[in-house]
């Protein structure tokens, strides 16, 4: 045995690489989540329907070319957890482990393996400096490790660090995130197909924001995906 397996025997023994969700060993191979609780999450399998139903939810609001959500957000369950801890607990690579699995489907979509970038939805710098990472981009790097598609992260900006959304009703959050993203340069976005990334879609929002925000730029094309739907 070498020097770095035991050094690698002696981490596993006393910090052993733990799902964060039901605090089983990891295997070889698996990441921050074992694989069985991975499946045991519902994916929605929206990437292969047109008109699904996160498409609907924008009908009349924005113009977008394609949107999904990767599983179903239901309260009480893993996915639950997972969010949290993405957002709260420090989770930066839950987000890029999960960003991944959703990828590895994707790339059989010719609809949602193509896009010019991947542009995560900003956060505020106050807050990004609070949390220290912006979860949606996590995902987005780890869509991107595995499409090949390029982020970016400079052009879209949040331009007004507006309240939580969090005990809003769906007028309050139109209202509430209303002019709140602009563009540096309409260049960058001009002629480009844009796949927005978020982590949950409730309203849609924030989306509906981002996605007039960088249509601004001429023949910009904006499509959708989140991790989870609620």
């Amino acid at each position: 045995m070498t020097l770095k397996n035991v050094w690698h025997y002696f981490l596993d023994l006393f910090y052993p690489n733990l799902c964060c969700i039901c605090n089983e060993n990891l295997m070889s191979g698996e990441e921050v989540v074992c694989l069985k609780c991975v499946n045991d999450i519902p994916c929605t399998n929206f990437h292969k329907q047109k008109d699904n139903e996160i498409e609907k939810r924008f009908w009349g609001k924005v113009q977008i070319e394609r949107g999904t959500a990767f599983y179903f957000f239901q309260k009480g369950s893993k996915y639950q957890k997972i969010l949290h801890l993405l957002k709260y607990k420090n989770g930066k690579e839950i987000g890029f482990v999960f960003g991944k699995y959703a990828a590895s489907e994707l790339s059989e979509s010719a609809d949602f393996s193509h896009f010019d970038y991947l542009v995560p939805v900003p956060l505020h710098p106050s807050k990004f400096q609070k949390r220290g990472y912006n979860q949606s981009e996590q995902i987005a790097l780890g869509l991107s490790e595995i499409l090949n598609i390029p982020l970016e992260t400079k052009n879209l900006f949040r331009a007004i660090a507006n309240p939580t959304q969090t005990k809003k009703s769906v007028y309050e959050r139109f209202e509430n995130t209303d002019g709140i993203f602009k563009i540096h340069d309409k260049n960058v976005f001009a002629g480009k197909h844009v796949l927005l990334v978020d982590d949950v879609l409730t309203t849609g929002s924030t989306l509906i924001a981002c996605a007039k925000a960088i249509l601004e730029s001429p023949d910009a094309k904006v499509s959708i995906f989140t991790l989870a739907v609620a």
